[in-house]
């Protein structure tokens, strides 16, 4: 019974990220909009439906995730762990050519321990390539990393 609704919850989560991107030539600037939507939603499903199959993913200080499982794993930690408040894309610069698209900029994400505590607000910036498979853009590179620290005054 649970894979009939992880499936259903996974189809969902497809036809989701395909109603967003399809019929738009927008490219990665229309994947990152379903993106933001499945995380301020916190929904694993929808993150990880953003994404190719043999796509790779780098978060911040996590291990690299290559592939569709290891990237729904990975959102699920991350969204089991942490609830997510709030996220924006800032100083977005996207281009696309054909079936390719890239995206750069900035985010800011704020996260809430799900065990309590204090909220945490990741500022970082990201690269992303996205590909069109079929009538859907999907991510198949993600790359973000958070700010490095200020230097220090002298």
């Amino acid at each position: 019974m649970r894979r009939i609704w992880l499936g259903a919850g996974l189809a969902c989560a497809l036809a989701f990220c395909a109603s967003l991107a399809r019929g738009q030539d927008t490219g990665a600037q229309a994947l990152d909009a379903a993106w933001v939507k499945a995380m301020k939603t916190n929904d694993v499903e929808a993150a990880a439906a953003c994404y190719a199959a043999d796509a790779v993913l780098w978060l911040p200080a996590a291990p690299e995730a290559r592939g569709a499982k290891a990237i729904h794993d990975a959102y699920a930690g991350l969204l089991g762990e942490m609830s997510v408040e709030n996220v924006a894309i800032s100083n977005s610069v996207y281009e696309t050519s054909g079936d390719w698209s890239l995206g750069w900029g900035n985010f800011t994400m704020t996260l809430r321990p799900k065990k309590g505590g204090d909220a945490v607000v990741m500022q970082g910036r990201y690269t992303e390539v996205a590909k069109r498979v079929g009538d859907r853009w999907l991510y198949v590179a993600d790359h973000a990393s958070t700010d490095p620290p200020a230097p220090a005054k002298r």
